[in-house]
């Protein structure tokens, strides 16, 4: 089992420990005090790496020029799961069907970043700072999301997670975040092995660190991880019909429903989730895109199915950095395009509805003659969940430079 130390120090306190397992850190051990009895708004942001179809995601199936650009990636109209009777599901997206008939799932299409950039890393970037076209931004807008929430339990080591190795871009900054790779890997004791002779845990990072800050602030950590020792994560059963795909994404998704259901103050999480980049054989209702979408929709609906009540106060919303071109290419595929579809799905969701203006597909309708045009600026979809969702009124501070002139969706109670 490896460990990864990742330590950011800002203005003296302990910003980010990486990998740090859960859920062992009890209110009683890492806090010093009971859990707030207030309910906690939870905000969780999915990430769709390398830029999803989302005109095969979402298909406008009453759309004749989708047909006639995608001849053989096309959706058929026979399988499109409708929605709205022009709009319609990949048939690999049923577990979102009766989120979306009960009204806790909204769609937003032709949505994305501003931003021209067809480069998966600045698009990502841009996405996950929240300043689309500025790379000198140094944190990230969901950290950022933190700083002047109403009701912020500061004390809450588990108050922004991202399920990976890593803290990911998004939530870097100055507010403590934590990277949660696997929750059952983790060791306190440790053990060594023929691989890892000398026992790589907390522990020993812990008791060998020399930074008084980290020394300081971690002995609460620490004493935390140590209750490890007498909870067994790996028994953890999910609500009945929670049918958690195998895979990374799933296996995420389960934990993540964990941490929350451990009432341990999350407030943000983060997870995303990758294989979207089709150039070559991207498939129709089988193949690559439909393997992907079947793994994230059954997670999704997992997830929500598991969390039971505590999805009254939580909101998902999903994002890719860019979508694919209009017209299939000459390798049954489809290459970096422009406006992708995002899903907001929650509690406090207006679902059922399918949000945004749709731009349409004639040639003189498609961005730079190309690609789907964008007509919701991703920023206004984020900052209704942070404004409306979260409470955080400072919408400028979240997202510099941004101006929401076309005002909220509204689709959030």
């Amino acid at each position: 089992m490896t460990i990864t130390r990742r330590v950011f120090l800002h203005n003296g306190g302990l910003a980010a420990v990486g990998t740090v397992a859960l859920p062992s850190f009890l209110a009683r051990a890492a806090w010093g005090a009971a859990v707030p009895s207030m309910r906690t708004k939870r905000l969780v942001v999915i990430f769709q790496r390398g830029a999803a179809d989302g005109l095969n995601i979402v298909v406008p199936h009453a759309e004749p020029q989708y047909y006639a650009m995608r001849p053989s990636i096309n959706i058929p109209r026979r399988e499109v799961l409708d929605l709205d009777g022009f709009f319609g599901l990949h048939p690999s997206l049923a577990p979102f069907q009766p989120l979306w008939k009960l009204g806790h799932l909204a769609i937003v299409h032709a949505a994305g970043s501003p931003d021209p950039n067809r480069s998966h890393f600045d698009a990502q970037d841009f996405m996950e700072s929240g300043t689309p076209g500025v790379k000198s931004t140094d944190d990230g807008w969901l950290n950022r999301s933190l700083r002047d929430l109403p009701h912020r339990s500061p004390q809450s080591p588990l108050e922004a997670i991202a399920m990976g190795p890593s803290i990911p871009r998004i939530l870097s900054g100055t507010a403590p975040a934590i990277a949660i790779n696997n929750i059952n890997d983790f060791s306190v004791g440790g053990r060594k092995t023929k691989a890892s002779p000398v026992a790589n845990t907390f522990e020993s990072m812990y008791e060998h660190s020399i930074d008084t800050v980290l020394h300081g602030t971690g002995e609460e950590t620490f004493d935390a991880v140590k209750m490890l020792k007498s909870v067994d994560t790996a028994k953890y059963q999910a609500a009945a019909g929670a049918d958690y795909p195998k895979g990374r994404f799933g296996d995420s998704m389960r934990q993540l429903a964990q941490l929350i259901k451990a009432n341990l103050g999350v407030q943000v999480a983060f997870a995303d989730i990758g294989g979207w980049d089709h150039h070559v054989n991207e498939g129709s209702t089988q193949g690559q895109l439909a393997n992907v979408l079947r793994e994230f929709s059954q997670s999704l609906a997992a997830f929500w199915i598991d969390l039971g009540d505590l999805g009254e106060d939580t909101v998902v919303v999903t994002m890719s950095e860019f979508g694919r071109t209009a017209r299939e290419n000459g390798n049954r595929g489809t290459d970096h395009g422009h406006a992708n579809v995002m899903f907001i799905l929650g509690g406090p969701v207006k679902g059922g509805k399918i949000y945004g203006r749709w731009p349409g597909l004639e040639q003189s309708q498609l961005y730079e003659g190309r690609d789907l045009a964008l007509t919701t600026d991703f920023r206004q979809v984020l900052g209704e969940a942070v404004t409306r969702h979260l409470g955080n009124e400072h919408l400028g501070k979240v997202f510099p430079g941004y101006e929401n002139r076309a005002g909220f969706l509204k689709c959030l109670g």
